[in-house]
């Protein structure tokens, strides 16, 4: 791959995902239930061998798989997505028990992951997080308090989760484990949200843990943790580009076919500019999100400062994409089951999630400072 275009045997990779999203992937989303874990959705992608792609790929090819299923079947993106999410901290920093035991099962789909960060009080402020861990002589720690806004919630199988070891101490402090959904003192529930994927809160009574849950180090967790979402805060920035590209396929057709005020809306000078604005923002997203992707794939030094700015622009985009294809098509854009109508409410959710956009612009502006005081001194 150039700085430019992909090589041709990903552009025909990426053509296969398209299909295999349309043809096998999506009717299995459409017979799931909205807010449900879609096990035979989750488990057909464990048989494609795309899950297990998840742990041998770089940053670049999970961009493409994110892009390439999101043009066709979000809900598919998303589960793989939250395998991989819920899942790379044991595959990165786990052991080699811990790997044996559930990468296996990731891979093919029997087991569902989960990524455990947020909090009630500690959304954006990961460093904040209250979850607290509590020595429990030498057998290790008992877990007390709540997540929140957690992917796949109530319903998976393992969680990383993310708690408080040492007080006081901010990211310091934090140490991730591996938490088995039957562990007891565990439960949840559900939550009702805006986008179709479960969402859901976790809630810990004195749940137990002991040193071979550990995720990493002792403390080590906000490494864990960042270093995950430096991986897969481009590929949202994917994920929003495959919706981008969706709604801008569709309009393309719709402005094509539709006529008003006797002429076809494509020959419209104020349509065709705002066709071309929306391409021109989905193509400057894409190669954002490739030049970071690549980026981490080549262990640059400045990979929190891109990836960042890919998640920012890639979903910004892709709010703005997905918004002028509604006003385009009119009110049928907004009738339920419709494309766009889709997208419209899949589209929000990202803007938020690992991060929200004011977020990614204070990781932006504190990459760059400290970077010129590295240069040149306070």
């Amino acid at each position: 791959m150039t700085a430019f275009a992909l090589d041709p045997a990903r552009r025909a990779w990426c053509a296969e995902l398209r299909a295999l999203a349309a043809e096998r992937l999506r009717p299995l989303a459409e017979s799931g239930e909205p807010g449900r874990v879609n096990r035979p959705l989750v488990a057909a992608l464990g048989a494609t061998g795309l899950l297990a792609r998840l742990f041998t790929s770089g940053a670049l090819d999970l961009c493409l798989m994110r892009e390439s299923l999101a043009q066709h079947c979000t809900e598919a993106e998303t589960a793989l997505a939250l395998q991989g999410l819920g899942a790379h901290p044991v595959h990165a920093h786990g052991t080699e028990v811990q790997r044996a035991h559930w990468l296996p099962k990731v891979s093919d789909g029997s087991a569902v992951a989960a990524f455990a960060l947020s909090e009630p009080g500690a959304g954006s402020d990961a460093a904040a997080l209250g979850l607290a861990a509590e020595p429990d002589g030498r057998a290790g720690w008992r877990l007390t308090g709540e997540k929140c806004w957690i992917s796949n919630a109530p319903e998976a199988d393992l969680y990383t989760v993310f708690a408080r070891t040492t007080p006081g101490a901010g990211a310091r402090g934090v140490t991730a484990f591996l938490v088995p959904a039957d562990r007891p003192g565990l439960t949840g529930a559900p939550l009702d949200m805006l986008s179709p994927h479960p969402v859901g809160t976790l809630a810990f009574d004195a749940v137990p843990v002991t040193a071979a849950d550990v995720l990493g180090a002792p403390d080590g967790g906000f490494r864990v943790a960042m270093s995950t979402l430096d991986l897969f805060r481009p590929s949202v920035g994917a994920f929003a580009v495959g919706m981008a590209q969706a709604a801008l396929d569709a309009t393309v057709v719709h402005t094509t076919a539709r006529e008003a005020f006797g002429a076809r809306l494509r020959d419209q000078q104020t349509v065709a500019h705002q066709v071309a604005e929306m391409a021109l923002r989905t193509e400057a997203a894409r190669l954002l999100v490739y030049a970071a992707a690549t980026a981490y794939d080549a262990g640059a030094p400045d990979v929190r400062r891109r990836a960042a700015m890919a998640k920012l622009l890639a979903t910004e985009t892709a709010q703005y994409v997905v918004d002028r294809a509604v006003q385009l098509h009119g009110a049928r854009a907004l009738r339920r089951g419709h494309l766009l109508e889709h997208l419209y409410r899949e589209v929000r959710a990202p803007r938020v999630y690992e991060g929200a956009s004011e977020v990614q612009r204070g990781i932006v502006a504190k990459e760059l400072y400290r970077d010129h005081d590295r240069e040149v001194g306070p």
